[in-house]
């Protein structure tokens, strides 16, 4: 963690979370709750290179999460992908694949914001949809914390890596090409 950050428990301040995020965080057992942490940021900071030069974390520190439209026989079904920031997911290869996808692409803004009830830029693994599946590649769960979005533009989570990948719906994958 960083002193730039004043790092707090969720439960002292839920209005720093979106809704679907402070009920994920309120449904994970006692010792999980407790290793994860809540900052308040200036929301113009909360794409992931200015966050982290403005307070000091380093990229590998923070993962992004993406939320993706896949498309097969008319039908769109949604996921959420989740990397290192020093990283890329194969979107159109292995996500694609592994989805059984015939087309795959980043849902638009308006459809990823209305279906989590999360702000662009802010949106995150914990809360999302029922039924989602949230693919995370294991660098993520091999980074013993990570920095990851609160559902809100002004603040961030600090997460373990490997509870990301205990998330419902999570399912651990090597997403990026080597």
């Amino acid at each position: 963690m960083t002193d730039a950050l004043d790092w707090t428990r969720p439960d002292e301040h839920p209005d720093w979370l979106a809704e679907p995020t402070r009920a994920a965080l309120d449904g994970l057992a006692e010792g999980d709750r407790d290793r994860v942490r809540v900052a308040e940021i200036d929301p113009e900071l909360a794409d992931t290179a200015a966050f982290c030069e403005r307070y000091g974390m380093p990229l590998e520190t923070s993962a992004n999460c993406v939320v993706l439209a896949a498309k097969r026989g008319g039908e769109v079904t949604y996921a959420a992908c989740m990397v290192l920031a020093t990283q890329r997911a194969d979107v159109n290869g292995m996500v694609r694949r592994h989805l059984g996808a015939r087309k795959i692409s980043f849902a638009p803004m308006e459809e990823a914001t209305g279906l989590t009830g999360m702000e662009y830029g802010g949106i995150t693994p914990f809360g999302l949809p029922e039924g989602w599946p949230v693919l995370v590649d294991k660098a993520v769960v091999d980074t013993p914390s990570v920095v990851v979005g609160s559902g809100l533009r002004r603040s961030k989570l600090y997460v373990p890596g490997p509870l990301v990948g205990g998330l419902p719906g999570a399912e651990v994958l090597p997403l990026v090409k080597e």
